[in-house]
Parts: structure tokens; sequence; C-alpha cells
């Protein structure tokens, strides 16, 4: 187990190191100057010049590669050029709320798609079940951004029963979080629902029926139990989504969080802070998925033993 632990880390380091070269490649390439962005359009040709030799914005490709990865590496990922503050400091003070919002909304997608999945499974073709992918195709057609503007017309402006925007209690979080977690619940209901069938199928479901097990034992114990890798490998996928894709929901719902960050800091050409934001959230993209792969032999004790033998 440490030994497959250990190569995945080996492997994840070939990771950040692409996608490091990618970030900044694009962000290189990308047209627009940082120099006159924050001077503006008054500035004179030389102020503009000076100041992009301060920023190191005239050194080759390879030099400002060179001196980006090598900062990061001893954990300075450099200055943000519109507030002048160490991009380190704006993105720890921004990235719990985009975490407690991929948290809350996988939660919600959770208690939707779960119960949902597995009910559908066992009354297939049944009301439950069509009402269940009529849910699970409205989540996917609609785009995030159209139905947080409906959540917000219905439960703000009409019912007023919850802020539109803002982060100043428990209510505030209501609507984001399901905003993003009921787009995430319809791709996991219907990879439960998938799942659940399949593992219906199997002889030791009817073995355990003919032995006398109830239903709800053979259910949860047998059936859940053994369809949860799928289960939990698209739930692992969509909480690092839920990560990058909470840029929307941030700056509809004004959260203070790394994906408004990252949106205010592309419409400044701070690069920086661009660079150092999309290479947290990959690497915590990283991480979720050497956590899915170790809970997959907590899951499965099959897989403990093959990557024993290993």
């Amino acid at each position: 187990m440490a030994k497959y632990i250990l190569k995945r880390l080996l492997s994840m380091v070939v990771v950040f190191f692409g996608v490091s070269v990618l970030i900044f490649t694009l962000l290189y390439f990308t047209p627009g100057d940082p120099a006159r962005m924050i001077l503006g359009d008054e500035a004179t040709e030389e102020q503009i010049l000076k100041l992009q030799d301060e920023l190191g914005l005239n050194d080759s490709y390879i030099e400002q590669y060179g001196r980006f990865i090598g900062n990061a590496l001893k954990g300075d990922l450099g200055v943000s050029y519109v507030t002048g503050r160490p991009v380190t400091q704006d993105i720890l003070s921004r990235f719990p709320t985009t975490i407690k919002l991929a948290l809350l909304s996988t939660l919600v997608a959770v208690i939707i798609a779960i119960p949902l999945g597995v009910l559908s499974a066992i009354y297939q073709n049944k009301l439950i079940d069509n009402l269940s992918r009529i849910i699970g195709l409205f989540g996917v057609s609609m785009p995030q951004f159209w139905q947080a503007i409906l959540l917000i017309i219905l439960f703000s402006l009409q019912l007023r029963w919850l802020p539109a925007s803002g982060s100043y209690g428990w209510q505030y979080w209501i609507l984001p979080s399901f905003t993003i977690g009921i787009h995430m619940a319809s791709t996991i209901l219907r990879i439960t629902r998938a799942s659940m069938l399949d593992t219906l199928k199997n002889d030791y479901i009817m073995t355990a029926r003919a032995k006398g097990t109830k239903e709800f034992w053979v259910i949860t114990r047998h059936a859940l139990k053994n369809a949860l890798i799928p289960i939990v490998t698209v739930l692992g996928l969509r909480f690092g989504n839920a990560l990058s894709g909470s840029v929307i929901a941030e700056s509809i719902f004004a959260l203070p969080g790394l994906g408004k960050l990252i949106v205010d800091a592309i419409k400044a050409r701070d690069y920086p802070v661009v660079q150092a934001s999309v290479f947290l959230i990959s690497i915590s993209y990283c991480v979720i998925n050497l956590a899915v792969d170790i809970l997959y032999t907590y899951i499965n004790p099959q897989i403990k033993e093959q990557l024993r033998r290993k």
C-alpha cells in the first residue's frame, strides 16, 4: 500500500510540473499588457516600460518560467500586480470559502442523488425512476449561471426567503450550494442508478434474499456497498470540479472565494494571482484523486489485497 501511494505521489510531481508549464505558457501568450492595465490609459510609454522592467515582463520565456517555478518551490507564488500583497496571502484568505462551498454542494448532491439513484434501481421503470431521470436530465441540461439566476428570482426576489448575495450567515450559503449541488447530483444520480442495477443482478444478491435477509439489509449491506466504487469515483471528480467550477457561483452570489478572485485577476491581467490560483486548484484535484484511490481499498478489500501483492 505504501509503495502504491509513493508511486502516485511521484506521478503527481510530474502532473504538477506539466500543469505549471501549461498555465504559465497560456498566460505568457495571452494578449494584453499588465503594466498598461495597472497604470491606465494616461500613462506614458516611459512609465509603462519602467514598470515592465520592474515586473520582469521584458525577460524571455525561459527566464520568467524559471523564476516562477523556482519561487513556487520555495512557497513564494509572487506578488499581486494590483494589490502589491503576496499572492499566497490573498489565496489563503479566499480558499477556505471555496472549500466550504464545495463541501456543502457535495453534501447537497449526495443527499439528493444517492437515495434517488438507489430507489430508481429498485423500482426500475416505475414512477420514482422516471422522476429521477427527469431530475437528472434537468440538472445536466441547465447551465449553472441560468439556474443561479432562477433561484435568486424565486427565493430572493419573489418569496424573499433567502438573501441573494453575500456570506454573512448560514442562510447565505443555501442558494450557492444548491446551484452547484443540483448540477453535481444529476451525474451522481445516474451513476448510482446504473451501478445499483448491475449489482442487483449478481448471484450473491439472490443468495442473500434466498436466506431470508431483510430487503433493507440486502440493499444497504450487499448491493450499495458493492456499488460504491463508481459512485465514489464520480463523487471525487465532481468535488474537484466544484473547486474549479465555483467561479460562476461565487461571481453571481458575491462570495469572497477563490473563483471570484480568479475572475477579478483575469480582468486586471493580474497574472501571478491567476497562475497561483489555477495551480492550487490543480494540486487540490490531484490530492482528491489520490484520496479516492486510497478510499477504494477500504470499500473493496480485494483491491487492497491486489495492491499488497504488487
